[in-house]
């Protein structure tokens, strides 16, 4: 091994990082020249010599950028033996320097992957060092640009799968509205461990879930998906209530990474009737309940959650009792979970609170917010009070219903 280490040349930016060379070549004074060539323009160089592309393939390193190689050296069938060469070269870049001045062959070989062509006899110090110098930049720029790629198209293919993930409700009634919204707390991602669902069963009845896997990891994001296809199965097989709850604390068990790992939920199931309903709070917030009007002569109220049970995965054998719900004709549901209300009201203030969000929720409604607006508007205020935006997982839910006006006469 020979080692070149001098005075950055000043013509040559970057100059001042030491770069390692790999030198495939087995004339010794062409070895020389290389090495006295880029003394002279200052270049910090440190040059392994490789004789043959055995040596070579020992002597290539992670460190090593830049190969530079010699077409007629032994056992190097020219552009046989350049394919070789880049085929084991990584992310390093590759100069052939060669005596053959054949404009066609240096054609074919920088259109099968080498960086650049120079012929010996051509060559001056200032040249080499540029041509390394830019050899390893272009190749830079050439992998920069791959990964860039390649995260371009996993990233579309990620988000494929978790769009794909996220629920598409399941209801056949003209006289309900669904609308959500849903945003992880983890950077670039669109799963976080909070999810939700809605199905109407045969018979008409609608069930509603909200559920918050503590945590924001993608593993606490694959649970919550987990859960959630689990209670749309339950569902469609016929399971409410308690019973249902149970079995979904027994999922959670067998597929939680860990013990400490626990779900909060809230389940509502409406009549088909769509005058009442029941609720299971599982540790989770209680939903609000809009009724009546538009206005300012509409109640906006969180539901009462004096009736609840421990959130999944805390307790073997817990208990959710019922609390059942009178809705009304006109009514609203809106579920969520915490990370809508854990924002701070002012720098240094108390959280939000669910009594923080009833009063957010009764000033949009007598602006005549309702469905899409009225869950933006709310997030909207939720972060002006924080001061920032929102770090935690948020998901909400709204299902609504607007009982039809009977004119008179009809």
């Amino acid at each position: 091994m020979s080692t070149i280490s001098h005075q950055t040349y000043p013509f040559t930016p970057g100059a001042e990082d030491r770069i390692d060379l790999l030198l495939i070549d087995a004339d010794p004074s062409d070895v020389l020249m290389v090495e006295k060539m880029l003394a002279e323009t200052g270049m910090d160089a440190e040059i392994s010599v490789a004789p043959d592309l055995a040596a070579a393939r020992r002597s290539l390193t992670r460190r090593t950028q830049c190969i530079i190689v010699d077409l007629s050296t032994p056992g190097i069938d020219r552009l046989d033996g350049l394919r070789q060469v880049l085929a084991l070269s990584g992310p390093a870049a590759v100069v052939v320097l060669t005596g053959l001045d054949d404009a066609h062959l240096g054609v074919q070989a920088v259109a099968a992957g080498a960086e650049d062509y120079l012929v010996k006899q051509e060559v001056d110090a200032p040249l080499l060092a540029r041509a390394i110098r830019y050899a390893i930049e272009r190749k830079r720029s050439e992998e920069t640009e791959r990964r860039l790629v390649e995260a371009r198209i996993l990233g579309r293919e990620n988000a494929r799968l978790e769009r794909g993930l996220l629920p598409v409700p399941l209801i056949d009634d003209p006289s309900l509205r669904h609308h959500t919204r849903y945003r992880p707390g983890r950077r670039r991602a669109l799963l976080g461990g909070d999810f939700y669902d809605t199905v109407q069963t045969e018979g008409g009845a609608v069930h509603l879930v909200i559920g918050d896997v503590c945590g924001h990891g993608p593993d606490e994001a694959a649970l919550g998906v987990q859960l959630r296809m689990a209670w749309r199965t339950l569902v469609l097989a016929g399971h409410t209530g308690e019973q249902l709850l149970g079995t979904l604390d027994t999922v959670l068990g067998h597929e939680r990474r860990s013990e400490e790992i626990f779900t909060t939920l809230c389940m509502v199931t409406i009549a088909p009737s769509r005058r009442t309903a029941r609720m299971h709070l599982a540790g989770h917030p209680a939903p609000l309940l809009f009724r009546g009007a538009l206005g300012a002569d509409g109640e906006v109220a969180a539901l009462p959650e004096y009736a609840h049970g421990p959130a999944l995965g805390l307790l073997p054998g817990g208990e959710w009792p019922t609390t059942e719900i009178d809705l009304g004709e006109s009514w609203g549901l809106m579920l969520y979970t915490d990370g809508l209300i854990e924002g701070r009201v002012g720098e240094g203030s108390d959280r939000l609170g669910t009594d923080g969000l009833v009063d957010l929720a009764r000033l949009a409604r007598g602006r005549g917010a309702t469905g899409r607006a009225l869950i933006d508007g709310l997030v909207t205020e939720v972060e002006r009070l924080n001061g920032d935006a929102l770090t935690d997982d948020l998901a909400v839910l709204l299902l609504s219903r607007q009982a039809e006006r009977v004119l008179p006469g009809h």
